[in-house]
């Protein structure tokens, strides 16, 4: 890519958007369903994901904002300043190289679901990143996809602004990229079906991932009180629940 000379002016934003399945046969599995969520994802462990997010960008937090709402939910800001000079890590470039990332920040938001008729939950986090500078939230994906049990991830990446080369000749883009998918390890590909839709003119990419095989017993509250029937049944309704978010346009 072209080298950028003085301030890199590039906003990379991702939209990292997450959908978990659970069935609850009965009102009290239902309670029990979002009493976990509660639990597990309230606003401080979703703080402390995002700090570690910041972390893996090599950006220093300068505030957070957290909060759990009434009945459910929760949801999280945090501000970033610039990154601290030298190597960034591993998942980064090869190279040392002096990063900015004022005007940055992280958000986070929860929405869990327990009301569909037939008894199928859900969980969906949304996490916008938005870095101004020479590094980008892609390769916080790991992190983000080995923090949540994730049925279906809708990734959206958008490079933004400009910045100047040699001579002054405006750069939009600092980085190579084809897929979003390229950003995420291999082991966790094996795991998923994937489906692109990118415009690479406009500078925005999109990736949807679902997971390919279900293990029947983490979706039930219960597993060993469900009749095989029931359970093939409720399966199939998460089957066509997770299809639906992966195939809607």
């Amino acid at each position: 890519m072209t080298e950028i000379i003085g301030f890199n002016n590039l906003t990379k934003a991702l939209s990292f958007n997450l959908y978990d399945f659970a069935v609850a046969t009965n009102e009290e599995e239902r309670s029990s369903y979002i009493r976990y969520i509660d639990e597990r994802y309230s606003a401080k462990q979703i703080e402390a994901m995002l700090i570690r997010i910041a972390e893996i960008m090599d950006a220093t937090v300068l505030n957070v904002s957290s909060k759990d709402f009434d009945p459910y939910g929760a949801s999280v800001v945090l501000l970033m300043s610039d990154a601290k000079a030298g190597e960034i890590s591993n998942l980064m470039a090869q190279s040392t190289v002096s990063v900015h990332l004022d005007k940055s920040h992280i958000c986070a938001h929860t929405y869990p679901d327990s009301l569909d008729p037939d008894g199928i939950c859900s969980f969906r986090v949304d996490i916008d990143i938005a870095t101004c500078g020479s590094i980008s939230p892609l390769y916080a994906l790991d992190f983000m996809f080995s923090s949540f049990e994730s049925d279906v991830v809708v990734v959206d990446y958008v490079v933004r602004g400009f910045a100047r080369g040699h001579g002054g000749k405006k750069v939009y883009m600092d980085h190579d990229i084809n897929s979003v998918s390229q950003f995420v390890s291999p082991l966790i590909l094996r795991q998923y079906e994937t489906l692109d839709d990118n415009n690479p003119q406009g500078l925005t990419y999109q990736t949807k991932f679902v997971r390919n095989e279900l293990d029947e017993t983490s979706y039930f509250r219960n597993p060993r009180q469900v009749d095989p029937a029931t359970a093939a049944q409720k399966m199939a309704l998460i089957r066509k629940e997770m299809q639906a978010v992966f195939r809607q346009s």
